[in-house]
C-alpha cells in the first residue's frame, strides 16, 4: 500500500510534491482568503434561512426603532381613543330637564366630537410615552422580557400621575407597573 504524497520512480519512493508546494496548498485550502461577507448564517434548525439584503436590513432597523415604535403608537392609541371615547359619548345618557330641553342633532354631534377626540389624544399621549420608555429600556437593557413593560409602565404612571401630586404619582406608577406586568404575563402565557 502506498502512502500518500509519495510516488513509485523506478522502485525508489519520491515526494510527488515539495514542501514549499505543500505550503502553497495548504494556505490555499485553509489559508487567509478573507472576503466581506454581511450575511453569515449559522442554523439553528432545519428549516431553510432566508439571507436578507441590505434594503430589508434597512426596513428592519428602520420599522425596530424607538422613534418609529413610539409614532405607531401613538397614531394607533389615538385610534383607539377615539373608538372608545365615541363609544362612550354614545351610551351616556342625556336627561332633558326643565332649563335644558332636549338636545339638537348638532349638539349631540358637537359632544360625540368633543368625547372622541380627548380620550383619543389621551390614549396618544399614553401609548406614545409608555412605547418610547418601553423601548429605551429595552435598548439599554439589551433583553426583552417581563421586566422592561413593568419599569415602562411604573414611569408613565409616575410621569403621568405627577400632574396630580407626589402622592397620585406614587399610586399612578404603582398601578401601571402592576397593570403593565398584569398584561405582559398574559400575553406571555
Amino acid at each position: 500500500m502506498a502512502s500518500p504524497g509519495l510516488g513509485d520512480v523506478g522502485g525508489k519512493k519520491t515526494p510527488l510534491f515539495t514542501p514549499q508546494e505543500i505550503d502553497q496548498i495548504a494556505k490555499f485550502l485553509v489559508g487567509n482568503q478573507r472576503r466581506e461577507r454581511e450575511n453569515i448564517i449559522i442554523p439553528r434548525s432545519f428549516t431553510p434561512t432566508v439571507i436578507k439584503s441590505n434594503e430589508e436590513k434597512t426596513i428592519e432597523a428602520v420599522l425596530e426603532s424607538c422613534p418609529f415604535k413610539s409614532v405607531l403608537s401613538l397614531c394607533a392609541g389615538f385610534v383607539l381613543g377615539g373608538g372608545i371615547g365615541l363609544f362612550a359619548a354614545s351610551v351616556t345618557p342625556t336627561i332633558p330637564t326643565h332649563d335644558k330641553p332636549q338636545q339638537s342633532a348638532r349638539e349631540v354631534l358637537r359632544e360625540l366630537k368633543v368625547s372622541t377626540l380627548s380620550y383619543g389624544k389621551n390614549f396618544a399621549a399614553i401609548g406614545f410615552m409608555f412605547a418610547g420608555v418601553e423601548c429605551i429600556i429595552e435598548s439599554y437593557r439589551g433583553k426583552t422580557d417581563w421586566k422592561n413593560g413593568t419599569y415602562a409602565g411604573g414611569i408613565t404612571g409616575g410621569i403621568l400621575g405627577l400632574r396630580a401630586g407626589v402622592k397620585a404619582g406614587v399610586a399612578g406608577a404603582f398601578g401601571f407597573a402592576v397593570f403593565s406586568f398584569a398584561i405582559d404575563y398574559w400575553m406571555r402565557h
